[in-house]
């Protein structure tokens, strides 16, 4: 997984937990063992890497512009 997270790094990316309550969205800065730092609207926030299920780019729409609900 952190191989794959890596991936994303610098992009805006939804962050899924095993909890269906819990989606984190912001920009993916940083990668290490076992955890993703994230940054959304000024703040930083460290998530356990063994909790994420799914980790996808913020869709956009044909404009470029972001969708404003999500359908999962």
């Amino acid at each position: 997984m952190n191989e794959l997270a890596k991936k994303f790094i610098g992009k805006e990316c939804v962050i899924y937990a095993f909890d269906s309550n819990h989606q984190f969205v912001g920009t993916l800065k940083e990668v290490t063992d076992g955890a993703i730092l994230i940054e959304n609207n000024g703040t930083i926030e460290a998530i356990n890497l063994d909790f994420v299920i799914r980790i996808r780019e913020y869709p956009r729409k044909k404009n470029g512009k972001k969708k404003s609900v999500i359908l999962d």
